[in-house]
């Protein structure tokens, strides 16, 4: 607790470890004071009972660490040490309040004593019970552990299988990605490429994936070593006669995935799993030239994919609960968050947020400075702005999955001219240096003055005008225009049963987007703002700056209701799971 453990462990490791919730192992523990003794686990009720008695019959001293003082600083040394936790709290988290008064608790007890650290403690506790970020943190806890409950599939009796060896096919970025996950969880692997050079430079990406972990001290020179004899290299499909689950992450190409999956189904075992990796190619598409629907699914991973959390598993209506168990558990082995998740364009996550980018290129058309919406999307608690987002995913990207929104939601997206003018001149985001920011040879962004140009040739080719009122935004007003048509989308795809529920999108929306976890989820956080709010702003945007902006119909039911957005359809659709 805030009293006890700076006595134990000293100021300096206890604010250390309350504000950054590291846990420590028992030898560390142990060194630094923390617990007594250690012992193996056969021993331990033993040893606690033996030195209980001895502390009664006084062979031990019995310490109050609450009054312990012989590891706290000098009063002048701890207020220095806790006004540079301060500074460091208010730039690392400056939208949270529960590290400032854990900061302040701390010095009470050091100041007053403990007895008064202890009273300052129940104040602030009940204070921040009751805040929003409280109950948006206790909503991800219980969402997050509830993603793997999927009503039809997890509650029907099924057993996961054993997954003995999996197979990825593609080592770029992606596939090699999978492929350290798989084999840090001690999963076999099979990596295969389509010749011998791309094998080396995959086989390569996943050395240095771990090697970087070895240079953290994340993992021995010793396991390394032992991880990296769990993978082995393939050109052709011979070896795969006895995979339990292949993982296809290939180029977004339908007609070469096409190919594969017939490949895969002549040379796998009938009972192996047919995964893809796709984030927007439909998975009946895939599957289309096979008899084996049944054992196609779509295991969506985010870059990188041996760090990023979320694992998005894609089941159309011909996929077997049985398959879908199955990847529920190897997710979980290869310490993934798992989301079931429905078959359309861009699933969940990538379709929730496509208006994201969509919503600040619409911004700046109208006049809204870029880095400004950057900064403000920032400071709102994303990882980076939306400009820095599409500059690190790269153009090419950035405009193939544009096209795909483009085709399948018409009414509903923004054409920008930006891209495709900055593409002429070469520039495809950090990759090349030039994108919407200057890369330096640290890869560091800063503002490109040039930016003006192409903006206004854009507006030229729109025939769109500035206007003084979109020039002149407030932080709040950037941060509802970018996330509120996110909303919107998050509700379309609640009601259409492409997620079995709100809390599932929050997780996925924090996992796979880095939405900020105490503000809840997407969905969530709307629900603090309410329905009627967000549905009057979209409604007044919608007249002024076009369709982009028009509330869904299920978003209009809730308002007119009152209701929360996250509480699903009244009629409940049949979930496309």
């Amino acid at each position: 607790g805030t009293q006890r453990l700076p006595r134990l462990v000293g100021l300096s490791k206890a604010l250390e470890m309350m504000l950054t919730s590291r846990p420590i192992k028992g030898s560390e523990a142990h060194d630094l004071g923390l617990v007594d003794a250690i012992a193996p686990a056969n021993e331990l009720i033993n040893t606690a009972r033996k030195w209980a008695l001895e502390i009664l019959e006084c062979k031990k001293p019995w310490v109050s660490s609450l009054y312990k003082t012989n590891k706290l600083e000098p009063l002048g040394e701890a207020r220095e040490i806790l006004n540079f936790a301060r500074a460091q709290a208010r730039k690392q988290a400056p939208n949270l309040k529960h590290p400032l008064l854990c900061i302040d608790v701390i010095e009470e007890g050091i100041t007053s004593g403990p007895r008064a650290g202890l009273w300052k403690e129940a104040d602030a506790f009940e204070e921040l019970l009751r805040s929003d970020t409280c109950k948006s943190l206790v909503h991800v806890f219980f969402s997050q552990r509830g993603t793997s409950k999927v009503p039809g599939v997890t509650d029907v009796g099924l057993s996961a299988r054993k997954i003995r060896k999996v197979a990825v096919l593609g080592g770029g970025l992606m596939g090699s990605g999978i492929a350290t996950a798989l084999i840090l969880s001690n999963y076999p692997v099979i990596l295969k490429e389509v010749n011998e050079k791309f094998l080396e430079a995959g086989i390569s990406r996943v050395k240095g994936n771990l090697q970087s972990r070895v240079k953290k001290g994340q993992l021995t020179q010793e396991k390394y070593e032992k991880t990296m004899t769990l993978l082995q290299g393939a050109l052709d499909y011979e070896s795969f006669r006895d995979v339990d689950m292949v993982i296809e992450a290939v180029i977004e190409n339908v007609s070469l995935k096409q190919q594969i999956f017939a490949d895969l189904e002549k040379y796998c075992p009938s009972h192996c799993i047919l995964a893809s990796n796709t984030s927007t190619i439909d998975l009946n598409l895939i599957g289309e030239k096979t008899r084996s629907q049944d054992r196609i699914v779509g295991a969506h991973f985010f870059s990188p994919a041996h760090i990023m959390p979320l694992l998005e598993i894609v089941r159309t209506k011909m996929t077997s609960p049985q398959v879908i168990v199955d990847v529920l558990d190897v997710g979980k082995k290869i310490k993934k968050t798992p989301v079931v998740v429905g078959n359309c364009t861009g699933f969940a996550v990538n379709r929730t947020f496509f208006p994201y980018t969509q919503a600040a290129m619409l911004l700046v058309e109208h006049g809204t400075d870029l880095y400004k919406i950057d900064r403000a999307i920032v400071k709102f608690g994303m990882p980076m702005g939306p400009f820095r987002l599409i500059d690190l995913v790269g153009f090419g990207v950035g405009i193939a999955t544009a096209m795909q929104y483009i085709e399948h939601f018409p009414e509903r997206t923004f054409k920008s001219m930006i891209i495709p003018l900055m593409q002429e001149d070469k520039r495809a985001g950090e990759s090349t240096r030039k994108g919407f920011y200057l890369y330096d040879d640290r890869r560091k962004a800063r503002p490109d003055p040039e930016m003006k140009t192409y903006i206004q040739k854009s507006r030229e080719i729109s025939g769109i005008n500035v206007n003084p009122k979109l020039a002149n935004l407030s932080e709040r007003d950037i941060v509802e225009m970018v996330f509120f048509p996110v909303v919107n989308e998050a509700c379309r795809v609640l009601a259409e049963g492409i997620v079995v529920k709100a809390a599932d999108l929050d997780i996925a929306a924090i996992m796979g987007m880095g939405f900020p976890p105490y503000r809840g989820g997407i969905l969530f956080w709307a629900d603090v703002l309410g329905s009627k709010y967000i549905y009057s702003r979209l409604e007044e945007w919608s007249k002024l700056y076009g369709e982009f902006f028009k509330p869904c119909a299920y978003m209009a039911e809730k308002a007119a209701k009152g209701a929360p957005l996250s509480s699903g359809p009244m009629e409940q659709t049949k979930s496309r799971l």
